[in-house]
């Protein structure tokens, strides 16, 4: 699957999870009923930044988020999403690379530290296979059984979306629209559009991601027209219908070319990659220089993301910028 392919599942999951009360009502809903009883009440916050190797990010998205067990301890909850329609192997891996990442900007952060957070992993999986895969990092690794317990292992929780009737996806309203809409996401088109209505339905009791949702649909429904959008924006927010169906969305649709959005699109991702990374940047090493600043407005999304790995190890705020050659 190629990175164009895969954007709007990132950015559908993202701004999902973006949501304090939405990422937390995923995290209590997911987890295991004696993990998400130790959560304090309030909603978990999001930590900025991706985890996940640059030639894997068109398979997959990860949020970090940091919270509290009632008992006062930190606590990371690691959330990656797969966008590949088959379950991966090596996902254990993935999750290993992931979360020592995590532990390695928690001991840059803080040199005195004593004590590592505990952290998490959970995956979502929405592709189209069931998820057969065993949920423990010791799947991947080839000892003998008296080796097992002294061997690192850790077990991370399933939610497959296929596996999942449309009415128990979440009690949340915003989250129950956003997954149906990734459920379907990587379906055949027949049945994207036999799952349209009740798609536009669950959007009825969220209309605040109604235009999120929309965008996501017309990059990975291949069937879905102009008359379709009409119907969900009439269901959803009809009052809204003049100024979502502009005269550009509507030659989008009637052409037939979806990838058009990315255009559109680009100058926003853009923003939001230069305000995180710029974020991350004064994090780490204070006020930036005008030069650092006149760079990121003028990067590119890619190269944006791959100056946000490297402050994971820069040292100063002019490695993150210099040549790798």
């Amino acid at each position: 699957m190629n990175d164009e392919i895969a954007q709007p599942h990132d950015r559908l999951f993202k701004a999902l999870m973006s949501h304090p009360e939405t990422a937390g009502a995923f995290l209590r809903e997911s987890l295991p009923p004696e993990v998400s009883r130790l959560l304090v009440p309030e909603p978990p916050q999001l930590v900025e930044g991706s985890f996940v190797e640059e030639r894997l990010r068109p398979y997959y998205s990860d949020r970090l988020f940091q919270t509290a067990t009632i008992s006062g301890k930190p606590l990371l909850l690691y959330a990656l999403l797969e966008h590949k329609s088959y379950e991966d192997e090596r996902v254990g891996w993935q999750f290993h690379r992931g979360m020592y990442a995590c532990m390695e900007q928690v001991t840059r952060e803080d040199a005195q530290w004593r004590k590592l957070p505990a952290v998490l992993p959970l995956l979502l999986y929405h592709g189209q296979q069931e998820w057969r895969i065993p949920n423990e990092f010791m799947f991947l690794v080839d000892a003998d059984e008296a080796l097992r317990p002294w061997l690192l292992n850790f077990r991370f929780p399933v939610v497959d979306l296929g596996l999942t009737p449309n009415e128990q996806l979440s009690r949340h309203a915003r989250l129950r629209a956003g997954l149906m809409a990734l459920k379907y996401g990587t379906r055949d088109p027949q049945t994207q559009m036999d799952a349209l209505e009740e798609i536009a339905a669950a959007l009825v009791d969220a209309p605040e991601i109604l235009l999120t949702v929309l965008l996501y649909l017309l990059t990975t429904f291949p069937n879905l027209d102009e008359e379709h959008v009409r119907q969900v924006v009439r269901r959803v927010n009809p009052q809204e219908e003049a100024e979502m169906m502009s005269q550009f969305a509507q030659d989008i649709i009637a052409k037939g070319k979806p990838e058009w959005l990315y255009a559109g699109e680009q100058k926003g991702r853009q923003e939001g990659e230069a305000t995180m990374l710029t974020r991350q940047l004064q994090r780490r090493f204070g006020d930036l220089p005008a030069w650092a600043s006149e760079k990121i407005a003028k990067a590119e999304p890619t190269v944006l993301e791959e100056w946000g790995l490297r402050i994971l190890d820069a040292t100063s705020i002019e490695s993150v910028f210099s040549d790798p050659s």
